[in-house]
């Protein structure tokens, strides 16, 4: 689920608007000021994705977010580890800069499988 910057920019946004909105909408509220045939396209490609769903309201369609901002950010870890060609290497130097609240997530995470650090 790799976002292009346009991309995570209109999922940010839909993100925040959980209710949907429409393209002009999304348009409107971005910094970038992409055209509405732009952000139109890129709507349709994240439909296609399965990421997000659009309803037909009137003449317009609303579009809302489908997937979890979470569940986003945990792909984009995890295509990230499977690019490292020493994944322990990797695992250490992501380790060593988090803040103490995400290494008692991931310390938590882990426990729920039942894999405890060594």
């Amino acid at each position: 689920m790799h976002l292009g910057n346009l991309e995570r920019a209109i999922m940010e946004s839909l993100w925040r608007h959980p209710d949907g909105m429409f393209a002009q909408d999304v348009a409107a509220g971005l910094p970038s000021r992409p055209a509405i045939t732009t952000v139109l396209t890129v709507l349709v490609r994240l439909s296609r994705k399965g990421m997000v769903s659009r309803e037909r309201v009137g003449r317009a369609h609303l579009y809302k977010a489908v997937v979890e901002k979470d569940a986003v950010v945990a792909e984009a870890m995890r295509a990230a580890l499977d690019e490292a060609s020493d994944i322990e290497a990797a695992v250490q130097r992501f380790v060593g800069t988090v803040s103490p609240e995400v290494a008692a997530a991931l310390r938590e995470a882990l426990g729920a499988r039942g894999e405890t650090p060594s």
